[in-house]
C-alpha cells in the first residue's frame, strides 16, 4: 500500500510541516502553510482514490512516525492508544509481576525476576518463557504482550510457561513495585562507602542522600558513587544528586535550543550534606543522559574523580506535548551543557552515513575545555573519565554475544546443571569457557557484528541484482573467514566474556543485591577506586588539589 516503507520518502517528505509549528513557523509562515495544504490535499486524494479501503488513522498514523524517525530516535509521536499504553511513571512505582521481560523472535522470555514480587513469589526464574496468559495463546499472538499483564493491584492471571522443554503452570498476583534508585549500598573497606545509583527517578536523590549519611555513620569518609548502567531519568533529580557533594547556586547543566524558552540554566538549590568527602564516580558505555549531567557537572567542577569508560553520550532534552484529540508528541527541544561548556551528545543527527545511521562525532573534532581549576577535558559525545579502565570497555564481540543473548542462554542452561550452587561464587574454569563456545556452535548463534551486517547486505544486493553467481564462493569464503576471526575475538576477549558470565551466575542464584555484594570485594572497578581513594597524592593529583 501508499505507506509501505519503499514509498515512506513520499509520505514523509511531504508531511515534515504537519507537526513542527513553533517558532520556525513565524519566520517561514507560507512554506509551513504550503507543505500542510500539500499534504492534507495528497493525504484526502490518496484515500479517496486508493484501489482497495484504507484506514485513514492508520495511514496518518505511520506517516507521522515515519517522519519524525528521520529526525532523532527520543522524538516520537503517540496516538490515543500509544498515550494510555505507554506512559510513563516516573516515580518508580508501577502495578506489574516484577519482572524484567523482555519479547525475542515472538517470544516472551523472563529477564530478570525481582525479589520478593509477583513473578518471583509465582516461581518464575529467569530464561522461562511465557506461552499462555490466561486463555490466549502467545504463539499466535502478535499485539504487544503487556497489555495482556496489566491490571490492579491483586489482580489474579493464570499462565503457563516453559523452562527446559518442559510445561508449567503458575499464576500471577499484580502487586505495587517499587524500583529502588539506590537498590544498595555498603561499606567496601573500613573507610570507604559504596553507594549504587541505578536510575533517576523521583526518589534518586532523597535514597542518595539517605545512603551518603548511613554510610557516614558507618564510619565512610571516601565514597564510590556507581552510575554504571545507570540510563539516566528526571533532570531535576541529576541536579538534586550533585547538590548532595556541591554547594548551593552552583551551575550543574545548561540547556540550549533554537527556541528562547528552552534555554535554562539548572543551579544547586539546597544545602549541601557533604562537600569535602573525597569521591569517585563510576560510568560505562551503558551511563547515560542523568548519569553524564552528574558526572559531567562533578567533573567539571573539580569535585570528584571520574573513572571508568566514556559514557553514552545522550546529550538530548525531550519533553512531551499535547496535540489535540488525547495524542501526544515527545519532541527533543534543546542540547544538554556541562558546567564547562561541553556538549554531550556524541551521535549527529543532522549527518547520516549510506545506510541511514546517525554518525559518531569524529576524534579529530572533539574540542577542550577546561575544568574550575584548570584541567583540560573534551566533548565528543559522552564523558570521558579521568581514569580510563579498559576493564570496564565491552568489546564489539561482547556487545554481539549480549545482544543476541548468548551469555544469557547459555548461564540458563548452567543453572539448571548447577541448582545447589547458593550463595557459593563459582570459580569459571578454562573447561566452562570451552563448554561456552560449544555452545554457541551448537546453537548457530549469529552475532550480527557489523562488518558481517554489511557483508550479508552486500550478497543480498548481489542475489538481487542477479550478480551473486560470480561471487557466490567469494562471499562464503569471506564469511568462513570472519567466523575464524569471531571465535579468535572470542578467545581474545575471555576474561571479559567470563566476567559478564559469571555476573548473570550469581543474579541467577542471589539476585540483582547479591551481585553487587560480590563487587564490592570482587569488581576490578571498584577495587581500582578504592586503591585510588586510598592514595590521597594521586587523588588530589588528579583534581589538582
Amino acid at each position: 500500500m501508499f505507506f509501505k516503507p519503499k514509498k515512506k520518502y513520499v509520505v514523509t517528505a511531504l508531511a515534515v510541516g504537519f507537526l513542527f509549528v513553533g517558532t520556525s513557523f513565524k519566520n517561514d509562515f507560507f512554506e509551513i502553510a504550503k507543505q500542510i495544504e500539500i499534504f492534507t490535499t495528497l493525504y484526502k486524494t490518496v484515500n479517496t482514490n486508493y484501489v482497495d479501503e484504507t484506514n485513514p488513522g492508520e495511514l496518518m498514523d505511520k506517516a507521522i512516525k515515519n517522519m519524525l524517525a528521520d529526525l532523532d530516535p527520543y522524538t516520537v509521536y503517540f496516538n490515543e492508544q500509544d498515550v494510555a499504553k505507554f506512559k510513563i511513571n516516573n516515580t518508580g512505582e508501577y502495578t506489574g509481576i516484577g519482572a524484567q521481560v523482555t519479547r525475542k523472535d515472538g517470544r516472551l522470555i523472563i529477564k530478570e525476576p525481582y525479589k520478593g514480587y509477583a513473578a518471583d513469589k509465582a516461581g518464575l526464574k529467569a530464561g522461562d518463557e511465557i506461552i499462555q496468559i490466561g486463555d490466549i495463546n502467545l504463539v499466535d499472538f502478535k499485539e504487544d504482550t503487556r497489555d495482556l499483564l496489566k491490571g490492579t493491584r491483586d489482580t489474579k492471571f493464570d499462565i503457563k510457561y516453559k523452562r527446559q522443554g518442559k510445561i508449567y503452570d503458575a499464576q500471577l498476583v499484580l502487586d505495587e513495585v517499587d524500583l529502588r534508585a539506590v537498590p544498595y549500598f555498603s561499606m567496601v573497606d573500613e573507610n570507604t562507602g559504596y553507594i549504587v545509583l541505578s536510575q533517576f527517578n523521583n526518589k534518586a536523590s532523597k535514597q542518595t542522600k539517605e545512603a551518603l549519611v548511613k554510610l557516614k555513620e558507618d564510619g565512610a569518609t571516601k565514597i564510590i558513587l556507581d552510575l554504571r548502567g545507570n540510563p539516566g531519568g528526571l533532570l531535576n533529580e541529576a541536579v538534586n544528586v550533585c547538590n548532595i557533594f556541591l554547594p548551593r547556586d552552583e551551575i550543574i547543566v545548561t540547556t540550549k535550543s533554537k527556541n528562547k524558552k528552552y534555554n535554562n540554566i539548572y543551579k544547586t538549590k539546597k544545602e549541601p550534606v557533604d562537600t569535602e568527602i573525597p569521591l569517585v564516580v563510576l560510568v560505562n558505555g551503558k551511563s547515560a543522559s542523568a548519569s553524564e549531567i552528574v558526572s559531567g557537572a562533578l567533573q567539571d567542577l573539580d569535585r570528584a574523580v571520574v573513572v571508568g569508560s566514556r559514557s553514552f553520550g545522550k546529550g538530548l532534552v525531550q519533553r512531551p506535548l499535547e496535540l489535540t484529540y488525547g495524542t501526544q508528541v515527545k519532541v527533543t527541544i534543546s542540547r544538554y551543557y556541562t558546567p564547562s561548556g561541553r556538549g554531550i551528545q556524541a551521535l549527529d543527527y543532522t549527518r547520516k552515513d549510506e545506510e541511514g545511521n546517525a554518525i559518531r562525532i569524529d576524534k579529530k573534532d572533539y574540542n577542550a575545555f577546561k575544568t574550575r581549576k584548570g584541567r583540560t577535558v573534551y566533548d565528543g559525545g559522552g564523558i570521558l573519565p579521568d581514569v580510563v579502565l579498559e576493564e570496564s570497555k565491552q568489546s564489539a564481540i561482547t556487545d554481539a554475544l549480549e545482544r543476541n543473548s548468548a551469555i544469557f542462554n547459555f548461564v540458563t542452561e548452567y543453572y539448571y546443571k548447577n541448582p545447589n550452587l547458593g550463595t557459593t561464587i563459582p570459580k569459571l574454569s578454562d573447561s566452562d569457557f570451552n563448554d561456552f563456545k560449544k555452545y554457541l556452535k551448537k546453537e548457530g548463534f549469529e552475532f550480527e557484528t557489523q562488518t558481517e551486517k554489511a557483508l550479508k547486505e552486500a550478497y543480498e544486493i548481489a542475489i538481487k541484482e542477479k550478480i551473486d553467481g560470480n561471487i557466490a564462493t567469494e562471499y562464503k569464503g569471506l564469511l568462513n573467514a570472519l567466523k575464524k576471526s569471531q571465535e579468535k575475538e572470542i578467545n581474545t576477549h575471555k576474561k571479559e566474556i567470563k566476567k559478564l558470565m559469571l555476573d548473570e551466575i550469581i543474579k541467577r542464584y542471589q539476585y540483582k543485591e547479591g551481585l553487587y555484594k560480590y563487587y564490592t570485594t570482587s569488581n576490578p572497578e571498584i577495587i581500582k577506586s578504592t586503591t585510588l581513594l586510598n592514595n590521597t597524592n594521586e587523588y588530589n593529583k588528579i583534581l589538582l588539589k
